[in-house]
């Protein structure tokens, strides 16, 4: 079993001191040849960023330098490139951050929370976008992201779970959402390996799943191939000229200039230096430890979807893959950069899956992992441009990051085209958190 830590919803993209996740393990990981082809598809694409970077001091100057390598940097460098923009990637180790350790569900409706309601419709229109994204992707690349529109089934184990499941259900139905309430023998008529206490469930078939280690590689080989130059590097400053964005210093030495700069960088991106205060992001980590299983053949199929429930008010979630993992996820801990793989937390999380679904507890540990969540102070992202001419945010995603890939990658190639803020974008412009100017002090008559 492996044990390893993944810090940020990014990977860091500069400050070493930052980590940004964790994930420990040992053994054969399930699904031996897709693991072992994304580690072999990267290691063959570290070569060509390399020249591509030494092709780029020749060139000079990009259009577009994003900072950060993990899947939000990656689709905002692939959709600006494809707009012709010259662009290029700054960070030590492209492709890793949270997504390494994301569990990948596309779960507009059943992450509905109160007060949410305007970040739901940039869900939505995220989700509707997925089938095109990864046929796309998939096409460009030859890579296999495992999306899988297999569904969810949200479950109640006690009354009070019950009770907040029917309020989530009448949620779901003022806002206009697909969602089907289940007695618990019609849940587990779905999946039998529910555990008999099962009081009641919702079954959403729009929420989906992908698989984001297998996106974050794929994501990686589509950059490359559109011509974004990557620079394996820690951005160490940004650099202000006259008064706008244009560029970073690099911690290995040397600078990188350009026309725009977007700071991609998860729950490290308040943390680089140079950064104005009145626009840099407010953005915070909040830790998630989560288990990845494997299935053995004879146990298999073990669940056909996903499932999730709130167990003594503590969220679980069980992820399945057609390759034999299951992800069991998550805590939700205010830690600051803390990404140690707890055994209370290991603990935590079997002892509620168990308690969903008993036959669990016969399958392999594979992997533990503990990473950070970019959370703003509204859990919704800062997508477009900051009042630093030239600098741009794609971050604060929190929960929502592998759901909102392909909704970021088009706002962010649009405005870094055009300049103009997509209107489905709007409510989710950096200002919103910008400090109000102070009242003009009138003088008064004597």
């Amino acid at each position: 079993m492996r044990s390893s830590e993944v810090h940020g919803s990014e990977d860091p993209a500069f400050g070493a001191e930052a980590p940004d996740a964790a994930a420990s393990g040992g053994g054969a990981h399930e699904g031996g040849a897709g693991e072992a082809g994304i580690r072999e598809a990267c290691a063959h694409e570290a070569g060509a960023h390399e020249a591509g970077a030494l092709r780029a001091g020749a060139r000079g100057s990009a259009d577009v330098l994003v900072v950060g390598g993990g899947i939000i940097g990656l689709v905002t460098a692939w959709r600006a490139a494809l707009r012709g923009l010259r662009t290029a990637v700054v960070d030590p180790a492209p492709g890793g951050g949270a997504a390494h350790v994301a569990a990948g569900m596309l779960a507009a409706v059943t992450e509905l929370h109160y007060g949410e309601e305007t970040l739901l419709g940039l869900n939505l229109a995220s989700a509707a976008r997925y089938p095109a994204f990864v046929a796309e992707l998939e096409q460009a690349t030859g890579h296999d992201v495992g999306h899988r529109a297999c569904g969810t089934l949200a479950v109640a184990l006690d009354a009070d779970d019950r009770a907040h499941l029917r309020e989530l259900h009448a949620l779901q139905t003022r806002c206009g959402l697909a969602s089907e309430w289940l007695s618990g023998r019609e849940c587990r008529r779905l999946e039998p390996m529910l555990a008999p206490g099962v009081r009641g469930g919702l079954r959403v078939d729009g929420d989906h799943q992908v698989d984001p280690r297998r996106l974050a590689a794929a994501l990686l080989v589509a950059c490359e191939r559109a011509g974004v130059v990557f620079h394996r590097d820690l951005a160490q400053r940004l650099t202000v000229v006259r008064d706008r964005a244009r560029g970073v210093v690099l911690a290995g030495g040397g600078e990188l200039t350009a026309d725009q700069v977007v700071l991609a960088a998860g729950s490290l991106s308040g943390r680089l230096a140079g950064v104005p205060d009145e626009v840099l992001p407010p953005v915070r980590p909040v830790k998630g430890q989560v288990l990845r299983l494997r299935v053995p053949a004879p146990y298999a199929p073990f669940l056909s979807r996903t499932v999730r429930a709130v167990v003594r008010g503590s969220h679980v979630y069980l992820v399945p893959r057609e390759n034999g993992e299951l992800v069991v996820g998550a805590t939700s801990e205010e830690l600051g950069w803390d990404t140690t793989v707890t055994a209370g937390g290991v603990y935590e999380l079997l002892r509620d899956a168990h308690e969903l679904v008993p036959g669990l507890t016969e399958l392999p540990l594979t992997e533990t992992l503990a990473g950070l969540r970019p959370a703003s102070p509204d859990n919704a992202p800062l997508l477009g441009p900051t009042a630093l001419p030239g600098l741009h945010l794609a971050t604060g995603h929190y929960r929502n990051g592998v759901l909102l890939t392909p909704v970021t990658g088009d706002v962010m190639a649009e405005v870094l085209t055009t300049g103009v803020l997509p209107d489905e974008a709007r409510p989710f412009t950096p200002r919103r958190f910008s400090p109000a100017p102070s009242p003009v002090r009138q003088e008064q008559p004597a």
